[in-house]
């Protein structure tokens, strides 16, 4: 089986830190590499693999400003098709611009859909459901409007995450510097359960950030770390007390939430999107719907186990289990 992986080109193919798509694809990729598989990987010319790299972009256009992203894009893409005589299956990983390409060619196509950025795309994923095969990754986020071969949930890495299973006595916000992502929320919850926050990612909307996160932050209640990567960004996940993921959207399914999980660190987390799907309330944490829960959830953050919340990722959410499913819809749409 020769499979043509499309990774998108903002961040490198694994990402150094922030860059969620991207990390799906890269786990993918080398868990199907191991298992034997011929995968080409279609990155950034800077990225990593174990299977076999193809690149036209030099570099991730999100860390070089002087990479324009359509240009840059559209010549990504491009490759692929281009090459698309050369594979069993593309695999595109890189949201709806591949999808324009998919009737040129006779290559099956399958896209991953990694949530919707606005119903305003909508149209380019209906207008191509005759011929691509569509993977949700939570059934929260599967488009009425969309007919779809499958949910498939992310995994990661379980050995990448070690188990810590004391934590500290801090919380920690994990993700986007965002409205969407609920930063304020989890100062005001901490600030109230008298708790000091750890907050680390990268910051998106700067306005947001110099408002709502600033002006909080000292070495006694709340500190922002930035975007972590490596053994920082472990050790931050799992050195906590719990994960406060106070979200404002419906999230398609939140890697920090599991990665979080398999460290031993219970999730605090707004009751929306993919979150019933990742947490069993009570069991490894807790679903709320304001900060007033969220304050309740964190005085009864002690009920909860830190090795379940490892089993539960084990049990459900490794790179390993997403691999033999991806696997399982590839050779059935292969015959």
């Amino acid at each position: 089986m020769r499979i043509a992986m499309l990774a998108p080109i903002s961040w490198r193919t694994p990402p150094r830190h922030y860059g969620p798509w991207e990390l799906v694809t890269s786990l993918l990729t080398e868990a199907l590499v191991a298992r034997g598989i011929d995968v080409t990987l279609f990155a950034t010319k800077d990225s990593r693999t174990a299977g076999k790299l193809a690149g036209v972009c030099p570099a991730p256009y999100s860390e070089d400003p002087t990479i324009d992203a359509k240009v840059w894009e559209m010549l990504h893409v491009a490759r692929v098709f281009e090459r698309a005589g050369e594979f069993d299956l593309i695999h595109n990983q890189a949201d709806f611009v591949p999808l324009a390409f998919s009737r040129l060619v006779e290559t099956p196509v399958v896209t991953t859909i990694h949530g919707f950025s606005s119903e305003r795309i909508l149209p380019a994923f209906k207008a191509y459901e005759d011929r691509v095969h569509y993977v949700a990754i939570s059934d929260a986020d599967r488009h009425p409007d969309l007919r779809y071969a499958a949910t498939i949930h992310h995994g990661i890495r379980l050995e990448d995450f070690p188990f810590d299973p004391h934590g500290s006595e801090d919380l920690l916000f994990f993700g986007r510097i965002h409205p969407d992502k609920g930063a304020a929320e989890a100062i005001a919850a901490a600030g109230r359960a008298g708790r000091r926050l750890i907050m680390a990612g990268i910051v998106q909307d700067q306005d947001y950030h110099n408002e709502q996160v600033v002006p909080a932050l000292n070495e006694r209640s709340v500190v922002y770390r930035g975007p972590v990567g490596g053994a920082a960004r472990t050790n931050a996940l799992g050195s906590a007390r719990a994960l406060l993921h106070l979200i404002n959207f419906d999230e398609p399914f939140g890697l920090s939430v599991v990665e979080a999980l398999a460290c031993g660190t219970p999730v605090i987390a707004c009751n929306r999107g993919s979150m019933p799907e990742l947490i069993d309330n009570g069991v490894t944490g807790f679903l709320v719907n304001n900060v007033d829960e969220a304050v309740n959830a964190i005085s009864r953050i002690g009920e909860i186990d830190r090795a379940v919340c490892r089993a539960a990722v084990s049990e459900r959410f490794t790179v390993d289990r997403m691999a033999d499913r991806y696997l399982d819809l590839y050779r059935s749409l292969l015959g």
